[in-house]
């Protein structure tokens, strides 16, 4: 398997996946559509959903899994709306374009937000009655719900705001608790839901585990790049964290044993997905991808 081409084939495909389930078009709310499909539509990864298609895949999955696919980068990009207004990271630039609260103004960036993630269970619900397995489609809804709510990643934001708010000192556990929320919690629902849909609860428990060392592996890259890329690189404004006066957990820990820790969590990620029983080969295809997806998240350069 060459494994860029393979990313990019699965890339374009999610991409594809998330536009055909965005809203049509309407007549007195079309601003706020138009909004939401700008924000979408930005650029990006597409990581949680080619994640979640793949965990699915090495799982023998059957059905309409592309729902809970488009529907997973909607939350995903609501949040990110949501975090680059002036009242959270206060950013303008977004993937190299203007925010969506530069492009819209900010009324129309909060309910652009709120649509996304009111329209991402509208989406899962239709998925969900149309499948015939529907408890499966409901334990996963029920998982999405909770890692993007206030168990989850509304949770991590919530410690991460309220510390900049006040200026609080966090110590190294909850920078944690707020790296687990805020940036695993989607990561782990990602992975987790291409196995509940797949209806094998045994390897959600593993992905679970595999997703929070993703996501604190993830995130310290994305600590890392903030103080040494460039802007032109990220496509995103660089020294936030430090302009914020914002404690990180490469704070703590400084770079080099931040790089260390970063391939520590990565490399047990890929270890854990390793164990995960297989049924044919197009899982194992499958597998191979989302191991060597870990490995090139985590020495990411932009």
């Amino acid at each position: 398997m060459n494994f860029q081409n393979e990313l990019d084939a699965r890339t374009k495909e999610a991409e594809e996946i998330v536009e055909s389930f965005l809203p049509q078009k309407a007549l007195h709310q079309q601003t706020v559509i138009d909004a939401m499909e700008y924000s979408v539509l930005a650029g990006g990864k597409r990581l949680r959903p080619v994640m979640m298609y793949a965990a699915w895949q090495m799982c023998g999955g059957a059905g309409d899994i592309k729902p809970f696919m488009a529907a997973m980068e909607m939350i995903h990009t609501y949040s990110l709306v949501h975090d680059d207004l002036p009242e959270m990271d206060n950013d303008e630039l977004r993937r190299g374009k203007p925010t969506t609260h530069v492009q819209y103004g900010q009324a129309m960036a909060v309910l652009a937000g709120d649509g996304l993630l009111n329209y991402a269970y509208e989406t899962m619900l239709k998925g969900a009655l149309a499948a015939d397995d529907k408890a499966a489609y409901i334990r996963a809804i029920e998982l999405v719900a909770k890692k993007a709510g206030i168990y989850g990643m509304v949770g991590g934001q919530c410690l991460d705001v309220e510390a900049e708010e006040k200026e609080l000192d966090l110590s190294e556990e909850q920078i944690k608790f707020v790296y687990e929320n805020k940036t695993a919690a989607l990561l782990q629902a990602s992975l987790m839901c291409g196995a509940l849909l797949a209806a094998d609860e045994r390897a959600a428990a593993v992905l679970e585990k595999a997703g929070y060392d993703l996501g604190i592996a993830f995130q310290l890259q994305d600590d890392i790049l903030d103080i040494e890329s460039t802007t032109a690189e990220l496509g995103k404004p660089v020294g936030s964290d430090e302009r914020n006066g914002k404690k990180t957990y490469v704070s703590y820990l400084g770079i080099e044993q931040a790089r260390r820790e970063q391939e520590r969590l990565s490399q047990e990620a890929v270890e854990m997905i390793d164990s995960i029983e297989i049924r044919d080969g197009s899982a194992k295809e499958a597998r191979e991808f989302l191991k060597e997806l870990i490995v090139s998240l985590c020495s990411r350069k932009k």
